[in-house]
């Protein structure tokens, strides 16, 4: 069975920006063109990186970005009963934002492995199985 990874906002905004850990998802994205992984990443936190990109960009910049990100093989997650109760039930017990615990959640849930530099995160590490970025 072939890996299976969960991104969260900061992973595409390191590749977007081209900072540091960029590097490590777009390698990650091409594995997953090949089939020799599966990446997931929950649509709220597509949602994030939506709204990054549109004050930073503006909203034609964002269409760039979710046509790009719709072409990679990234399968986008919806947040049902399961996911969204379990990310509830992180967020009650961790210091870290909403839209971080669907991402902690799924990952949970997929017993994947987080790819990420948020900081937020480490209170998880126990949790979850963690690739830091930075």
């Amino acid at each position: 069975m072939a890996k299976t990874y969960v991104l969260d906002s900061f992973a595409i905004l390191a590749l977007l920006n081209r900072e540091s850990g960029g590097a490590v998802v777009a390698d990650l994205l091409q594995k997953a063109q090949t089939g020799e992984l599966k990446v997931l990443m929950p649509w709220i936190n597509v949602g994030e990186v939506a709204y990054i990109v549109e004050r930073r960009s503006g909203v034609g910049q964002v269409y760039q970005v979710l046509g790009n990100l719709e072409t990679a093989k990234i399968d986008f997650v919806a947040a049902d009963r399961t996911l969204t109760l379990a990310a509830a039930h992180l967020k009650a017990q961790y210091p870290l934002s909403y839209a971080d615990a669907f991402a902690a959640a799924l990952a949970m849930l997929e017993k994947a492995i987080l790819l990420t530099g948020d900081p937020e995160f480490r209170a998880l590490e126990k949790e979850i199985t963690i690739q830091w970025l930075v």
